[in-house]
């Protein structure tokens, strides 16, 4: 077995092009010309590139394959007529979006409702990640972080639910608390400025684990010797935070960032619609809520793809330009 073994080895190290001479090993072939076609990886790999086909197949049908359908922005689209059958008017469609009433106001709620929870909710989670970091108990930790997690698995629609059981005027849990206080109750869910609040801080706390968890995880990557020499040199934990756990996990930060800037135009239909009600409308108004409106309710489907199309191509010119920032940061773009 151990012969076997120790021939295998040799015709490996022969192949790339090493050879034994006595007890020194020498390179046979320089490097760089050991070289071979796709089809010897293929068919040595096949079992990784068939693998890697299913998610690819599924990426090309359902992402880039309804694509097409982009076209209906730029005609005046008859489901009855189909892609080909319905006028193509080219920007004239997109004119008269431009021109709603409820388009500005979209896109203002939209940038509002998610630039705020990004403001807010972007520097929880790496909080969080430095403290459990700290915490040494690991039951306790393993708890904390399970707490944390579990609300990212929740749908918005449950927790808009539960949100108005808790937050509700007339008989929400916290009002009842207020009221037994001798405390005046607050329209948490039923005024515009309140229902702002309370829906910035929900959607933070529903996202926040999920960071917490990514940040942890690079957290444990950063080397130890490192705390240990800060340690020597009389550094306290926090100064340990600052100068050397966030450098170590910037690479992280800034990627999430990015990742974050892409979903500032939208991502905030199913939270939005949860949470809306006929007493709050001045910022449930957003460019998913629009689309939703003309494309599923009114049957406007050239008005509902023209505002998405512009809200994608909005997202795709912030990943961009943060990629572009973090490359003059020092940092490896995504792009």
């Amino acid at each position: 077995m151990h012969n076997r073994k120790t021939k295998q080895e040799e015709q490996i190290m022969k192949s790339a092009g090493w050879v034994k001479d006595g007890i020194n090993t020498k390179r046979t072939k320089p490097l760089g010309t050991n070289k071979h076609g796709a089809l010897f990886y293929l068919k040595r790999d096949w079992q990784l590139y068939l693998l890697l086909l299913i998610p690819l197949v599924f990426a090309l049908i359902f992402k880039y394959g309804s694509m097409a359908g982009l076209v209906i922005a730029f005609k005046d689209y008859k489901i009855l007529k189909g892609f080909a059958g319905s006028k193509w008017v080219g920007f004239q469609v997109f004119e008269k979006v431009f021109a709603m009433r409820d388009f500005g106001k979209s896109v203002r709620n939209t940038l509002l409702l998610n630039g705020l929870t990004l403001i807010f909710g972007f520097p929880m989670p790496i909080l969080l990640a430095l403290l459990l970091n700290e915490i040494k108990n690991k039951y306790f930790k393993s708890i904390t972080q399970t707490l944390l997690y579990l609300p990212h698995f929740l749908s918005f629609v449950i927790i808009g639910a539960i949100a108005y059981q808790i937050f509700g005027q007339a008989s929400g849990i916290v009002n009842n608390l207020i009221e037994a206080c001798n405390g005046t109750r607050i329209p948490f869910l039923q005024e515009d400025n309140h229902w702002l609040i309370t829906y910035v801080a929900i959607s933070v706390w529903q996202s926040m684990g999920w960071g917490t968890i990514i940040y942890l995880a690079a957290i444990t990557g950063v080397n130890t010797e490192l705390y240990e020499a800060a340690t020597v040199d009389g550094a306290g934990r926090w100064a340990k935070c600052i100068n050397i756990t966030l450098p170590c996990i910037k690479g992280t930060i800034v990627t999430l960032l990015i990742m974050n800037l892409g979903k500032i135009m939208g991502g905030s239909f199913e939270s939005v619609y949860a949470l809306m009600n006929v007493a709050t409308t001045k910022f449930t108004t957003t460019i998913p809520v629009l689309v939703y409106n003309y494309g599923i309710k009114s049957g406007k489907f050239s008005e509902a793809t023209a505002i998405g199309l512009f809200q994608s191509v909005v997202g795709l010119i912030l990943v961009l330009a943060a990629d572009r920032f973090a490359k003059k940061l020092g940092e490896e773009g995504l792009l």
